[in-house]
């Protein structure tokens, strides 16, 4: 279809109507979900999702890898810390029943179903001068874009700048610490393997689908990501993963308190 005139670039555009692509959002998303989208690999995507909110992670194929931001909607200030997560449930590895933390010692999410096993607390996500020395480019809009430009592209379209940015935690591929120290790359536990989280306070979510920073294939290599949501309740009293350790009912206590304060206990 020619579209050398704004009437025929704007049929043209018209016509696209309905069409679907591998890696891109279904709006509205089906089957009573919130979110619905398959991320490509060198891509982003983000959201805000409601408190109680359950977000599922899948990796179809085995190559995808989920670097993970969150940061309290309308307070940023109130983030994601990956030191807190693992220090204060003496763990690096995440899995089911792991809190992911921030620095006021308040849980943002719950890990509530993990068949992956495969994830990373330690390296963060790759940057431009890392991707430029391996693969030749690390611009977002470049041929192999690194994390860290994907993020600020994200943050961006939430009111955040660069310097909103902790380090970030990911999903589907997997870092051992070897007796010595070193960090061992385990890669993925293959294809279809599944995270699910839950949102404990309202968060704003942002989403880099790029390699691992330790992956050693020498090409860019990463694979789709798929993404939903839907309505869920929050974790509660009673509720197990409320009591599995000393250190996590402290973190929803604290999560409960300040709720409360403001006015948005359940």
């Amino acid at each position: 279809m020619a579209t050398g005139t704004t009437y025929e670039a704007k049929e043209h555009a018209r016509a696209q109507e309905g069409a679907r692509a591998e890696a891109m959002p279904l709006v509205p998303a089906p089957d009573g979900l919130l979110w619905a989208e398959t991320v490509a690999g060198g891509n982003y995507t983000h959201k805000v999702l409601a408190r109680g909110t359950e977000l599922r992670l899948t990796d179809p194929t085995g190559d995808a890898c989920a670097h993970l931001l969150l940061f309290v909607e309308g307070r940023p200030w109130e983030r994601l810390n990956v030191a807190d997560t693992v220090k204060v449930q003496w763990n690096a590895y995440l899995g089911a029943g792991r809190l992911l933390l921030s620095d006021q010692g308040r849980v943002l999410a719950s890990v509530v179903a993990d068949t992956s096993g495969r994830h990373d607390t330690l390296c963060g996500t790759s940057a431009a001068a890392r991707n430029t020395a391996r693969y030749g480019d690390g611009s977002p809009q470049g041929p192999s874009p690194a994390g860290r430009e994907l993020f600020v592209l994200a943050a961006a379209k939430n009111g955040l700048a660069p310097r909103d940015l902790p380090p970030s935690l990911s999903f589907f591929q997997g870092v051992r610490v070897e007796p010595d120290g070193a960090l061992e790359f385990i890669g993925s536990a293959g294809p279809g393997t599944t995270v699910a989280l839950r949102a404990e306070q309202p968060l704003t979510v942002l989403v880099a689908n790029v390699p691992h920073p330790l992956d050693p294939r020498p090409a860019y290599t990463c694979g789709p990501l798929e993404v939903r949501a839907r309505r869920g309740a929050p974790t509660a009293p009673g509720d197990p993963l409320w009591d599995a350790t000393p250190e996590g009912r402290r973190a929803f206590l604290n999560t409960a308190e300040h709720l409360a304060a403001r006015g948005a206990a359940a």
